[in-house]
């Protein structure tokens, strides 16, 4: 059975941002046998601010992601983190490059190479 990993990075390449700040998702399917695609891009309205964050922006921010089943992020916090696993969704920091994120996440989940 794949599954569909949501990724909060800007440039496409790197997890570089914090779970709240996330202007968008990059979503990824893991298959079976622990090859990874590229799916689609989600526009995202980052709940948090300088100010703090709005709980219904957070909300909101985990609707869009909520048919993955794992988030990576750079910093994800105590109270996403919460909502992130009350809505099923696994939550990893790892800011690392996307392509070693996936790898890593496929060998621990599918049993990949």
């Amino acid at each position: 059975m794949s599954i569909k990993v949501a990724v909060a990075s800007s440039d496409g390449k790197y997890i570089n941002q914090h779970f709240g700040m996330a202007s968008q998702f990059l979503i990824f399917e893991i298959e079976n046998d622990g090859s990874y695609k590229f799916l689609e891009l989600r526009e995202n309205k980052p709940a948090c601010s300088v100010e703090g964050h709005s709980e219904l922006s957070m909300e909101e921010s985990v609707e869009l992601i909520s048919d993955c089943k794992i988030i990576l992020a750079s910093q994800i916090g105590p109270g996403a983190i919460d909502i992130l696993l009350s809505k099923g969704i696994e939550p990893y920091i790892s800011p690392n490059f996307i392509e070693e994120a996936l790898t890593q996440i496929s060998a621990l989940k599918m049993g990949g190479k």
